[in-house]
């Protein structure tokens, strides 16, 4: 009989314990120590020799071959965009989300577009079954030959099937609920879903098939399972969204054959997912012309300039703590900027309470948005409406000074496709280059000039 012995493993954070803990000491969860059955294996003799187990001989940087192969394009713009320019073969995809956000409605679309483009792709499901799955397909109005299904989480039958249909996407619906019978922990366990994700790495690795995994998420957002499964895999995506919003966003923030941060938009319709084109013109469609509380701010999601809506509210407070209140903003941001119009500018601040939107469920966290987030403020407060022809970008300083961002020619060339005149930017250094010749730059040193042009006080 195999020996065995108990160890006990955070589902939060992976930290391992030889006895059980009411809360983790890496993460400060509680009650995620869960108690886990390995098997004690004898160690082979690769394993006790490290020298055996070598199966590649050193090479010199200058003779190792930098060439990238050829990657599989995907006829969806907004995808292709987020994994930089398509599907690398043989890499690993974790694509995670919220329940109900949309993963697998996008990955069929998706799957449906390769089979038909590029050859046999293989969707396996563990948590529908494949008359769910064709009832979605059917609505998203797909059929695909080449698509095949399978509801399996046996990951041993579903090596099975792989190498019975060889194809040339794979995709596992989700990580969490495949199991290997090598193991005995349950299904979603950190150990499972460390060892079935390594099995995939190498399925993916030895045989050229790329392989997408979908990755259940917990209530601070982060993917479940241990920390490791983000490492192993080639690229890490988010799938975000309001429930209340139709847009999507899905990003990304790891990827090793493309730039991180990058975003590609979709909406949500009742065909499946849409790809948005220009997102800021969507972002801005229902825009209310000289609304008091509203700014254009120019951001950049990646390699993208965004233009996005900044509405805020000010309101005499009715409580001995004035309330702060962001929605897609960062609260401690919200606190900086509030406080630097407070000491800086003279708004008396201290007695109002504080509310802070962006407009399309879009969550900013780009230091350039700081100017727009002050003005929208400042404009809530005095009650006047900025000018609607004006886009503002600039980091805002604890002395109440600008700061330039970077990109700039990038976003303003994107401000003026939108119809934008005039764009409120800190003093520069510099002549910005590549200024489009429809739009005006009002240059600002500090907070107090730029309150001035956007809300003067006349």
């Amino acid at each position: 009989m195999a020996k065995t012995r108990v160890k006990y493993i955070c589902q939060n954070c992976g930290r391992q314990s030889p006895r059980f803990m009411g809360r983790c000491p890496s993460c400060g969860e509680y009650n995620t120590m869960v108690e886990e059955i390995e098997e004690i294996k004898k160690a082979s003799p690769s394993a006790k020799h490290p020298s055996a187990a070598l199966r590649t001989a050193p090479q010199r940087l200058t003779e190792v071959s930098a060439e990238v192969g050829e990657r599989l394009y995907v006829p969806m713009e907004e995808f292709s965009r987020v994994l930089g320019g398509g599907i690398v073969p043989g890499s690993i995809i974790l694509i995670g989300g919220e329940p109900g956000v949309g993963k697998s409605t996008l990955l069929i679309q998706v799957c449906s577009i390769l089979a038909d483009e590029l050859g046999t792709v293989l969707y396996v499901s563990g948590e529908e079954s494949a008359r769910q799955i064709k009832m979605r397909a059917d609505r998203l109005d797909l059929h695909a030959e080449d698509l095949f299904l399978l509801t399996e989480t046996n990951l041993g039958s579903i090596f099975e099937h792989v190498n019975q249909v060889n194809p040339l996407i794979l995709v596992i619906d989700s990580i969490q609920t495949t199991y290997t019978e090598d193991s005995e922990s349950s299904p979603g366990s950190v150990t499972q879903v460390r060892e079935c994700a390594s099995r995939l790495q190498a399925l993916a690795k030895s045989s050229g098939i790329s392989v997408f995994l979908v990755g259940h998420v917990t209530k601070e957002g982060n993917i479940a399972g241990p920390r490791v499964l983000e490492h192993i895999v080639d690229t890490v995506l988010y799938l975000e969204g309001d429930p209340f919003q139709a847009f999507r966003l899905l990003r990304s923030v790891k990827n090793r054959f493309g730039a991180t941060s990058e975003v590609g938009v979709f909406e949500m319709g009742s065909g499946g997912m849409t790809e948005v084109s220009n997102p800021s013109e969507a972002f801005l469609a229902e825009r209310v012309i000289n609304a008091p509380g509203s700014a254009i701010a120019i951001t950049m999601e990646g390699t993208r300039p965004l233009l996005v809506e900044l509405q805020a509210l000010t309101s005499p407070t009715a409580f001995g703590n004035p309330r702060r209140t962001p929605n897609g903003v960062d609260f401690n941001r919200l606190l900086l900027i509030s406080a630097v119009l407070s000491k800086r500018v003279g708004l008396k601040l201290h007695e109002q309470d504080i509310f802070v939107n962006v407009i399309g469920g879009l969550k900013v966290s780009e230091p350039a948005s700081d100017l727009a987030m002050a003005i929208a403020m400042a404009s809530s407060y005095y009650d006047k409406a900025v000018p609607a022809d004006l886009a503002i970008v600039g980091e805002v300083g604890l002395s109440g000074e600008l700061r330039t961002v970077g990109q700039l020619s990038i976003r303003l060339n994107e401000a003026a496709k939108l119809g934008f005149k005039r764009a409120l930017i800190p003093k520069m250094r510099r002549k910005v280059e590549d200024v489009p010749p429809t739009i005006k730059l009002i240059e600002v040193r500090n907070l107090a000039e730029a309150l001035a042009v956007a809300v003067p006080k006349d």
